[in-house]
Order: C-alpha cells, then structure tokens, then sequence
C-alpha cells in the first residue's frame, strides 16, 4: 500500500469515527490528489480551527479559487460547520478531510468529476 493510500484510509477512518459519516471514497481519493504534496508535511497536512489566517487561507484557496465559490459570509459560516462537525477540541485537522468536507458542505462535488 502506498503512503498516499495509506493516509486515505486514516482520513476516511476520522470522517467515519469523528464524524459519524461514511466517506465517499472515490471523493476523498480525488481531494487528497488535490492537496498535492502537502499532505505529507506535517504542518501542511493539518488545519488549525483556531488560526483565522489559516481558516482565510482556506476560504481564498480552496473554497473561491478551487470550488469557485464567491466571497462571502456563506464561506466562513461553511467553514465554521466542518471546524464544528471535526470537532473544536481535536487538535488534529487533516486538511483533506476539511477540504473534502467542505467540497461535500457547498455541494461542489462536481469539481472532483
């Protein structure tokens, strides 16, 4: 199994265990791809919920330049709900969960066909 499979399974293991849903797989396979290499340094693979420029990094490229989304207050109420649904309290965010999370939240699936 390859590291890139590897950390799959463990995000779709936290979407299920945090989060009580089952992962589409095909999905979080097309998000993770997406994240590039960053998901295998340990700073960059996680997403601190208590960092508002983190969270702003988050809004401007993921959610307005990847998803194509339009500025605005639907963004960070979005990504309040993931930090929300991940859990405040978990200090460790995978940003493909969040990002898969929140690709599920806006309904841009679509962009990952």
């Amino acid at each position: 199994m390859s590291k890139r499979d590897e950390l799959i399974t463990k995000y779709a293991a936290d979407i299920k265990d945090k989060i009580g849903q089952t992962p589409d797989m095909d999905l979080l396979t097309k998000v993770t791809i997406g994240c590039g290499p960053s998901i295998y340094n340990a700073d960059a693979a996680t997403v601190s919920g208590s960092d508002q420029s983190e969270l702003d990094t988050v809004k401007k490229n993921f959610l307005i330049k990847k998803l194509g989304l339009s500025d605005g207050p639907k963004l960070d109420e979005g990504i309040a709900s993931v930090v929300e649904a991940y859990g405040k309290s978990n200090r460790n965010k995978y940003r493909a969960v969040v990002y898969y999370l929140l690709t599920k939240h806006f309904g841009k699936e679509s962009v990952y066909k």
